[in-house]
């Protein structure tokens, strides 16, 4: 074989070997919400009337989780966690039918969203400082776990934001990113892509703790309005 054909003949197998590796990477996870066994309900203290989460059937026998609220609040985690480092990517599609007309994200009053991703970053007692280790020590003997160490809120709000991302009304360590905003594309299914750990550096200035849960609400508890939103999938990724 003539040496150029050869080179050109490496370099074309190389490629075609390479190329598999790419092309395979698999999903942390890719959830289409055919069921709900990998999820489950968490509840808030002192909030009687709960959300609710169901799969539901659409077009072509496509499923979807819908999340309803009528002056209720609660959300559900994924059991799995996350090694966020590895997998920073998170994608989703959804869809809202309303959004909350009392609804204002700078006040607690107004802490209600038809639609929310959460971020959940695993508080780590060997990495904490005394102050916030006496802190996280109280709240497990007040509610039986470890609160998260930071949240990152991804919503569809009710109104437009000026910012990008701001916190939340409750807490410093909740940071919330209106994706979507007011009634402009109510109704029509929205698809969003997130960087994890480069949202957490922005909200926060710092790296990212490694391990995290996804959450997702509809609440309604504060404006004691009603909603119903829809998601598609969600899918977490290295890619």
């Amino acid at each position: 074989m003539h040496p150029n054909k050869r080179a050109h003949y490496l370099a074309l197998l190389c490629g075609l070997l390479l190329f598999p590796l790419h092309a395979s990477a698999e999903p942390f996870l890719r959830e289409n919400f055919t069921s709900l066994e990998r999820w489950e309900e968490h509840f808030f203290p002192k909030i009687e009337r709960h959300s609710k989460y169901e799969i539901v059937k659409g077009e072509k026998e496509a499923s979807y989780l819908q999340c309803s609220s009528k002056s209720s609040a609660s959300g559900i985690v994924l059991k799995e966690e996350i090694d966020i480092h590895s997998h920073p990517l998170i994608r989703w599609r959804w869809k809202s039918e309303k959004i909350y007309e009392k609804g204002n994200g700078k006040t607690k009053a107004g802490d209600d969203y038809s639609i929310r991703v959460y971020i959940l970053f695993r508080y780590d007692p060997e990495k904490a400082s005394f102050w916030t280790k006496t802190k996280y020590e109280a709240a497990k003997l007040r509610f039986g776990e470890y609160p998260p160490l930071a949240t990152l809120n991804y919503v569809w709000s009710n109104h437009e934001h000026k910012e990008a991302f701001f916190e939340s009304p409750y807490t410093s360590s909740a940071v919330i990113f209106p994706l979507d905003s007011g009634t402009q594309h109510l109704g029509t299914w929205r698809e969003h892509s997130v960087n994890v750990l480069e949202d957490y550096r922005r909200a926060f200035g710092e790296d990212a703790p490694k391990t995290a849960q996804i959450a997702i609400m509809n609440d309604s508890d504060n404006t004691e309005e009603s909603s119903i939103s829809l998601i598609d999938f969600v899918e977490v990724t290295s890619e």
